[in-house]
């Protein structure tokens, strides 16, 4: 059983904390994504669990055992850098096989892990090369298999795709998800991508400013994030936040020149702050510049086109509001591409809207 959890896990250094206070359980078998900004102590958490940081309070079980104070030689897990860390003047093969013979362990089982290792990962033709005879992406497979070959109870991740290309990159986390999946080992996963986070994990733990702002399957996420940083930081582009008006029924939400009707969902919360304020988040594929979309309750923006991003298969548009700070940003249609400094007219599903408190940020 290598289940991972975390009791009111604190991690100071000196006055300042950097986790506080996390209660987090990663499943047996799961493979886990904490993500979060720079800063945010999600590498801090990973490093814990690898006994590479100390915990300041609060207990850090691995399985039914208490690690807090155990060797990290003693605690079964593998951990895969950001930067590769091979031996520059040794094969793949002595790479792959470094940890098993500091071990002293048999030779032939070396032998034979070593090359059922690098089968799993397609590695066999490569064993004879040095590292510098390989690609970013092979490499990064040595580094997983130097961590494969111990049959770790654990696996940890600490952004190793952040050196690769984009295209490498979209190609090894489809390899790294499948290998997890196939082996069945507990992994935890760090990363500042969204979607790397989105693609790869069973469930997905958001971190930010040293607490856990939300835990679950990336649908999870993004159809209902639990308040306006997780609503922000979840999905591309981002989604779009407006504070509105609940009027004196909590029958509509209303912005200058903009009025919708308090959707059914949202009106038992929205009636709780009639003649107050509200944060309403809209996600930009729910924004449009036609009327040819069938929405029931919609609201319209009048803005004036500033960014127009051509992506191929749609078209990304940031426009500004009058008196807005942040743009309005919208997916549209690839062959209705506005102009810079167009004035649009756009609607949007007021049915698909997520509605915040305006003080706590936390969804109603």
């Amino acid at each position: 059983m290598a289940s991972i959890t975390f009791e009111n896990v604190v991690k100071s250094y000196g006055d300042v904390n950097i986790i506080k206070g996390l209660d987090l359980e990663i499943q047996d078998k799961e493979f886990m994504v904490l993500v979060g900004p720079s800063g945010c102590g999600k590498s801090t958490t990973l490093r814990m669990i690898a006994g590479l940081e100390e915990i300041s309070d609060g207990k850090l079980f691995i399985g039914d055992r208490v690690v807090n104070n155990v060797h990290p030689k003693d605690r079964d897990v593998a951990m895969v850098f950001q930067s590769y860390a091979l031996y520059p003047h040794m094969s793949v093969f002595e790479n792959i096989a470094f940890g098993l013979r500091l071990r002293k362990m048999d030779k032939t089982e070396i032998d034979r892990l070593v090359n059922e290792a690098a089968e799993t990962l397609g590695l066999t033709h490569l064993l004879d090369r040095k590292p510098k005879a390989l690609s970013g992406g092979q490499r990064q497979r040595v580094a997983l298999g130097r961590a494969i070959v111990r049959k770790p109870s654990v696996f940890l991740f600490d952004e190793p795709l952040s050196n690769l290309d984009a295209e490498l990159r979209v190609h090894m986390r489809a390899e790294i998800a499948n290998l997890q999946k196939r082996l069945g080992i507990t992994s935890v996963y760090v990363t500042h991508d969204q979607v790397e986070a989105m693609t790869m994990g069973d469930r997905i733990a958001v971190l930010h400013d040293g607490n856990l702002r939300q835990v679950g399957t990336p649908l999870d996420l993004y159809d209902t994030p639990q308040n306006v940083f997780v609503a922000q930081f979840i999905g591309t582009p981002n989604m779009n936040i407006l504070k509105m008006k609940v009027s004196d029924d909590g029958s509509e939400l209303s912005h200058p020149d903009i009025t919708i009707k308090t959707p059914d969902r949202w009106k038992a919360g929205v009636s709780e702050r009639k003649g107050g304020q509200v944060i309403v988040g809209i996600r930009p594929e729910h924004i449009t510049d036609t009327d040819d979309h069938g929405w029931a309750n919609t609201g319209k923006i009048k803005a004036k086109a500033e960014i127009v991003e051509t992506l191929g298969h749609e078209v990304v548009v940031h426009s500004r509001m009058d008196n807005e700070e942040k743009p309005v940003v919208a997916k549209m249609d690839v062959h209705r591409v506005p102009k810079i400094g167009q004035e649009l007219v756009l609607e949007f599903n007021a049915d698909k809207i997520h509605v915040f408190d305006a003080e706590t940020s936390e969804r109603l």
